[in-house]
């Protein structure tokens, strides 16, 4: 999520800005049949949690109260649902999920006096609505009826049989209701968003694969946007025109996810470094040339471009340590001309990732799996929630700390003392955080299996309060291990050293002391770098 992010200055000036990612995967383009979507909140010093809403009757007369997603600013109130669904993290528990990103698009078409951001429509649609076609409908219905305050948004709908991608932007000042256009992923193809517009032209009477509002051509042609003809008209040409930030910043990161799963990805490279205006742009959706597994696609939310030409630990700016993480601002100045750091899918301003997998073949209340971390997807294990749980762990509840007040037993504020342990010397000591990682990939993966089979044979309500208890024991799992592998890492590499251990024990004098330390100092390749700039400062004088 980003105030605007087609220029990248407007991503400098919020430090609470938040720029996302959405990797979606059709039931036939994965390994098993899921439908995935992916989501990474990527917000700067913001607190990570999981949104928890038990599931609920409401009586007649009774309000919502509403907050401005990004400040918590009370907005005003509506009247609630009937019924409402039960919502964990981003997922409900009919299998319905909702992500996105904001690609901000033309600043003059936000009507602060909307009563509905994106943040809250995410979660009263999710509320309300039990599938995506569906979702579209009560999120367009929402906008209209209340009006709508943010900038421009990609939003992906999701359940066990169908994607949909919508995106949406304000009428102006005054103007209630928003112009938007929803595309339907074909069920074997991958996309994404990462906050750039990304649905061009679009087919016009095409009802079963694509919506849109009355107006978002007359709007244009009103507003001066477009002059052309209706079957010519492109959503985003329109309403968040490409630049160099919209490609370099943005779309790259769709580049390189879709660079991970089709061959012949390198023709859109020079679309993606953001140079060529008038490159070949990559489609909206690709056929991956084999099935993506959910192992995938949490290695896709970890990517940095490696192994690519905007690989972040081939430069100077990844430090002795091959670090594939740069310090914010997106952007820096030297001798007035202005630079900019990559921006991959993977980044430590992440305040909540997620995975949501959608499984048809099988019940709601068992089907709809959360997969969560709280901090920078490469640096935390993903652990599932059921989407029928009826118990947010402590660990990602709100209430547990905020952005101002650590806790041991908030999942945001122990992940990030750990990464940010690790990210001074991340080649040395990264390796042992991503064992632990991927082995707790493997273990949680392992438990969803039993737990699937294991609630197949009992009644609806054993099972979800069997599946409730399934997240709570793999969030308390996660917790402790995460706590474990902190303090072995402190001790281990404590003042840049190393205590040197033998198959997982710290070697020791026959007294039980430690035996000397090993002191590594840096890297080879960076010792020759400070001779390359120091020259014979640091030499050493030749020994008479």
């Amino acid at each position: 999520m980003t105030r605007h992010i087609l220029l990248i200055a407007a991503l400098m000036a919020s430090a609470s800005a938040w720029a996302c990612t959405n990797l979606i995967v059709g039931r036939r383009a994965s390994a098993d049949g899921s439908v995935m979507i992916t989501y990474s909140a990527d917000a700067y010093g913001s607190y990570g949690y999981l949104h928890f809403y038990p599931a609920g009757h409401h009586q007649p007369g009774e309000m919502r109260k509403l907050y401005d997603y990004e400040t918590s600013n009370y907005l005003g109130e509506i009247p609630e649902a009937p019924y409402t669904y039960g919502v964990i993290g981003q997922v409900n528990d009919q299998q319905l999920s909702i992500m996105e990103t904001t690609f901000g698009g033309r600043e003059e078409l936000v009507d602060t006096t909307g009563l509905l951001d994106y943040g809250e429509l995410m979660y009263l649609t999710l509320q309300r609505a039990r599938t995506a076609r569906q979702a579209i409908d009560v999120w367009t219905d929402l906008v209209e009826r209340y009006g709508y305050r943010s900038e421009g948004e990609s939003i992906t709908m999701a359940d066990p049989t169908e994607v949909w991608v919508l995106e949406m932007i304000g009428r102006g000042p005054g103007r209630k209701g928003a112009v938007w256009v929803a595309r339907r992923l074909p069920d074997d193809c991958i996309t994404a968003h990462a906050n750039q517009a990304r649905i061009t032209r679009f087919p016009l009477h095409d009802k079963a694969n694509c919506l849109y509002s009355k107006d978002v051509i007359t709007l244009a042609r009103e507003r001066g946007y477009f002059s052309g003809k209706d079957e010519d008209f492109s959503f985003r040409d329109a309403y968040a025109p490409n630049d160099f930030s919209a490609r370099r910043i943005c779309e790259a990161r769709v580049w390189s996810f879709f660079n991970h799963h089709a061959p012949g990805m390198e023709r859109y490279l020079p679309y993606a470094l953001g140079i060529d205006s008038v490159a070949e742009e990559m489609p909206w959706c690709i056929r991956p040339d084999a099935p993506v597994t959910l192992r995938q696609l949490k290695a896709d939310m970890r990517d940095h471009f490696e192994g690519t030409p905007l690989d972040m630990t081939s430069d100077i700016g990844a430090g002795p340590y091959d670090a594939p993480y740069r310090p914010t601002p997106l952007t820096f100045t030297v001798d007035s001309v202005r630079y900019f750091n990559e921006r991959p899918i993977s980044t430590q301003q992440t305040a909540v990732t997620y995975i949501a997998q959608l499984r048809s073949w099988l019940p709601n209340h068992i089907g709809g799996i959360q997969w969560a971390g709280c901090d920078d997807a490469n640096m935390v294990p993903y652990t599932p929630l059921y989407c029928s749980t009826t118990a947010n762990p402590v660990c990602f509840d709100q209430a547990t700390a905020d952005p101002f007040t650590f806790s041991t037993r908030s999942a945001y504020w122990m992940a990030n003392a750990l990464s940010n342990f690790v990210y001074p010397r991340y080649s040395q000591l990264f390796p042992e955080l991503q064992a632990e990682r991927d082995a707790l990939d493997s273990e949680f993966e392992a438990l969803v299996a039993q737990a699937d089979s294991a609630a197949l044979t009992m009644t609806d309500d054993e099972a979800r309060a069997h599946l409730t208890a399934i997240g709570l024991q793999a969030a308390d799992t996660m917790m402790q291990r995460w706590q474990q592998l902190a303090m072995r890492l402190i001790v281990k590499y404590n003042d840049m050293t190393i205590k040197p251990e033998r198959n997982g024990q710290y070697l020791r004098t026959p007294g039980g002391d430690h035996v000397p330390v090993i002191r590594p100092g840096y890297p080879e390749p960076y010792r020759r770098a400070i001779i390359q700039a120091t020259g014979d400062r640091y030499r050493m004088p030749a020994a008479k």
